[in-house]
């Protein structure tokens, strides 16, 4: 096992997927503090099909420092069920990725593991057909977007507009870049709370996503028109 994920595991582990309450040591709870957690939930076309639980972290301190997110995603889909963890670690600074994890037990056990390593990162993906590694390029501000996980989206939070980034998507074992097109300020509602949100637009090859963030950075609401993907804040709705 890298170091990377005995560390992830180490600061995330016992963690309980319905509640995401993080039992850590007393010297790690002085040294971290949560930005953000919740509850996503999760439609295709207007029809509800699960919901998305994570918790992201600020760990360690000065040039050690990073953020270090954990999310578990349970949905339905065609009559099947699908449920998966991601465990994700970026720098603190340019909010780059260093290291993922991706396991799912439904409908067939997927493992993926994903390291960075100089100019190039190393995935492994695991599953009954085999093994299979794959290197994709290393840029300052690659960023790991797992298919349909709302919350990864927050990594992409202080991008301004014009900016093209590199993204990695290692379910698919694709990457690909997202143009950030436009930002503009938006009234939303959550629950009975209107909330006043920035509204971003990510152009890519393979359609949109759009997505709603609040003052503090936190995404409320994100859109793929092509795909009729939408995941909504259901902590939040007062």
């Amino acid at each position: 096992m890298s170091l990377f994920l005995r560390t992830l595991r180490s600061l995330l582990v016992p963690v309980s997927i319905t509640s995401f309450t993080v039992v850590a040591p007393l010297s790690l709870s002085a040294q971290s503090v949560v930005v953000d957690r919740g509850v996503f939930g999760l439609s295709i076309h207007g029809d509800r099909i699960g919901t998305e639980e994570f918790i992201i972290r600020r760990a360690g301190l000065g040039d050690e420092a990073a953020f270090i997110s954990r999310g578990v995603v349970m949905r339905t889909l065609d009559g099947g069920t699908e449920e998966f963890t991601t465990l994700l670690r970026v720098t603190s600074t340019e909010g780059t990725a260093v290291g993922y994890e991706f396991k799912s037990s439904n409908p067939v056990p997927v493992e993926i593991m994903l390291n960075v390593s100089g100019p190039r990162y190393f995935s492994r993906f695991i599953s009954g057909e085999g093994q299979e590694e794959r290197e994709f390029r290393a840029e300052r501000d690659t960023r790991i977007i797992e298919r349909q996980v709302a919350h990864h989206l927050y990594f992409l939070r202080n991008i301004r507009t014009g900016s093209v980034v590199h993204v990695i998507e290692p379910l698919s074992r694709t990457d690909r870049e997202f143009l950030v097109a436009t930002q503009e300020d938006e009234e939303i509602l959550l629950g009975r709370n209107r909330i006043l949100a920035r509204r971003v637009i990510f152009r890519s090859a393979d359609g949109d996503r759009i997505v709603w963030f609040d003052r503090q950075g936190r995404v409320l609401r994100v859109e793929i028109p092509t795909t009729g993907y939408l995941a909504v804040r259901e902590d939040l709705v007062g």
